[in-house]
């Protein structure tokens, strides 16, 4: 068996057409443009390139994006009063901060200062808190993606058994709240794994449908999973550069040996990556809807 690709870029190639048609519709119903800023704090050139990504993927589908560059110095009551500026300016309705920040800046004393209305990356206590009562909310966007991927590949999640490697407040947790819930895309038996649970391999390899965000390059091989299994790996490693360069990517799971094994496979990069800046688009669209009145 060798297993369908489930490509995160061509999904999140369909999802943005379709975001890019409902942008317009809003902004021709109501004149609301949906508004964007994102804000980085220091010079980490993950967080400058994923911020660009984000810039540019917002205007692509007309969504008006802002940018606040800050020194790595930024006190902390500084980073706070711009988030609380942007918090009562109209004409953004979704403000990211980018992580990590600073040591001398609290993570979420800053996510707690945002609007929970304007949380586009789902990380107030207020929607997470949403999230697990399974009310109306935004989904924080790497989990959402993941569910998008399941969803539009086709893969039943009702009834099955899930496995969840990893429990971040990021990923680990929220997927696994989200595909235990009763709701489409849900419904599943759900294990969390994590670095003290004894004998991961036994969880693995009764799940029907692996989801993998442990950070560990290529930790999952093929004799942890079983045959038909849907796999869905969360994990961006670097390790190492290529001939011409670039940063050498690998994921939590080892793709070369466990996608003879699997039914359906993310592959690193091109799998969920993709997903987390759309998912991020959708949310500035869902708060735009809110602030319209149209939600």
């Amino acid at each position: 068996m060798t297993a369908k690709i489930i490509s995160g870029t061509e999904t999140a190639k369909v999802i943005r057409e379709e975001l890019k048609v409902e942008v317009a519709e809003l902004t021709e119903k109501t004149g609301v443009v949906p508004g964007l800023v994102t804000i980085l704090v220091g010079e980490d050139p993950a967080s400058q390139s994923y911020v660009a990504a984000k810039n540019k993927t917002a205007h692509a589908l007309g969504i008006h994006s802002e940018q606040v560059t800050l020194d790595a110095e930024t006190s902390e009551e500084e980073l706070l009063s711009i988030v609380d500026k942007y918090n009562k300016d109209d004409k953004i309705h979704g403000i990211l901060v980018q992580l990590p920040l600073p040591k001398h800046i609290h993570d979420n004393k800053v996510l707690e200062a945002i609007d929970p209305n304007k949380d586009v990356d789902g990380f107030h206590p207020i929607n997470v808190g949403r999230m697990m009562l399974g009310e109306k909310c935004f989904l924080p966007c790497t989990p959402h993606g993941v569910l998008e991927l399941l969803a539009r590949s086709g893969t039943e999640t009702s009834g099955a058994e899930v496995v969840v490697v990893g429990r971040s407040n990021i990923v680990g947790k929220p997927v696994a709240n989200l595909m235990l819930q009763k709701r489409d895309g849900g419904n599943a038996t759900v294990t969390l794994c994590h670095t003290r649970t004894k004998d991961m391999d036994f969880h693995t390899k009764r799940a029907d449908i692996l989801i993998v965000a442990a950070g560990v390059p290529n930790m999952i091989k093929a004799d942890q999973v079983k045959e038909g299994v849907v796999v869905i790996d969360v994990g961006v490693n670097r390790i190492g550069m290529t001939e011409s360069g670039k940063a050498k990517l690998a994921g939590d799971v080892d793709f070369a040996s466990v996608k003879e094994k699997a039914a359906a496979i993310t592959p690193v990069p091109g799998g969920v990556g993709p997903m987390t800046i759309t998912m991020l688009m959708k949310n500035t669209l869902q708060a735009a809807r809110q602030y319209a009145g149209v939600a």
